[in-house]
């Protein structure tokens, strides 16, 4: 989710959801080492519980980076393993890492070391390019879990690094949950996240019961209200959060970040699909995408497109 689940994301997917573990974006080391850690990495405390995903293939670079995000209050620390970009390939790490899992064992090890109370963790794919998945993804995660690290996100697909685009990479390549099911049932003691293609909440719970827990990717992105639905269907509070009343709590977000400098566009750019398959959800769309990145766009901007979708169910139920 590089360029997308920015701290404005985190927000506003917090408001929709108390319980579940929100992720940045994958941040490469060296921008974490040299670059501006605030903007790059920084969170605020409503965030928790939040995870750092970093990309680096550098042991002692990445072990330094799990020391920042911990003194800079992460829960888990994350190492991308299964991105397949054109920028992580040039710089070998990613998915490319799945065919060096000695070298990611002494990444993790020297996050262990250096990464205080947090979480150290992994995300990978199941295999890369012509790789024999079952022993691709089987050897490499027994490699890494000898450093000690329990939790492995596997994204159930192949990483094509040669012929696909990355665009092409999250969809063309066929989704294999059996084989990731193998894996847990075979590995019982580790922890096993299963990631890829997952749609919707329904799917996701259906798997929750072979698996310790699901990551959600675009569904979460793209429909951000089936998060709504996550704290009393996974965790078992007893409502659902109401769209209206999160939408309520982000922009008293948006005000206080909009006092600060940052553009409407950027906080609103990650609300366009809130209200999908609702009343009103394309002219609220096309509302926000046509006046939000305005320089002079300001709050009242966010309130119109709402009314649009509130006037449109008042007709809808009348």
């Amino acid at each position: 989710m590089m360029d997308w689940t920015d701290r404005h994301c985190r927000a506003f997917h917090r408001c929709l959801s108390q319980h579940a573990r929100l992720y940045t974006e994958m941040v490469t080391v060296a921008a974490i080492l040299h670059g501006d850690q605030e903007r790059l990495i920084g969170f605020a405390p409503e965030e928790h519980p939040v995870a750092l995903q970093i990309g680096g293939s550098d042991p002692e670079a990445c072990g330094k980076a799990a020391s920042i995000g911990a003194k800079a209050g992460y829960d888990e620390i994350n190492l991308n393993c299964g991105c397949p970009s054109d920028r992580v390939q040039s710089g070998a790490f990613g998915a490319c890492l799945m065919r060096d899992p000695a070298r990611v064992a002494d990444c993790i090890s020297a996050m262990q070391d250096n990464g205080g109370e947090a979480a150290i963790t992994v995300k990978c794919r199941i295999g890369v390019d012509d790789d024999d998945p079952q022993k691709s993804l089987f050897g490499f995660v027994d490699t890494v879990a000898e450093t000690g690290c329990q939790v492995f996100i596997v994204h159930a697909r192949k990483a094509w690094l040669k012929g696909l685009s990355p665009k092409e990479n999250r969809d063309i390549p066929p989704l294999d949950y059996h084989l990731v099911a193998e894996l847990k049932a075979e590995r019982p003691d580790l922890t096993i996240v299963l990631n890829g293609g997952i749609p919707n909440l329904d799917v996701a719970m259906r798997e929750l019961a072979r698996f310790d827990g699901v990551m959600l990717g675009r569904a979460a992105y793209q429909t951000p209200a089936i998060l709504a639905e996550v704290d009393s269907g996974i965790f078992g509070h007893p409502a659902h959060r109401d769209i209206f009343d999160a939408i309520a709590a982000y922009r008293l977000y948006m005000q206080n970040r909009l006092s600060e400098g940052v553009r409407l566009q950027a906080m609103t750019r990650h609300m366009l699909g809130i209200f999908a398959g609702r009343p009103g959800a394309r002219l609220y769309r096309r509302h926000l995408s046509e006046k939000a990145p305005r320089k002079d766009a300001d709050i009242s901007v966010f309130d119109e497109a709402v009314s649009i979708v509130r006037d449109a169910e008042a007709r809808a139920a009348a």
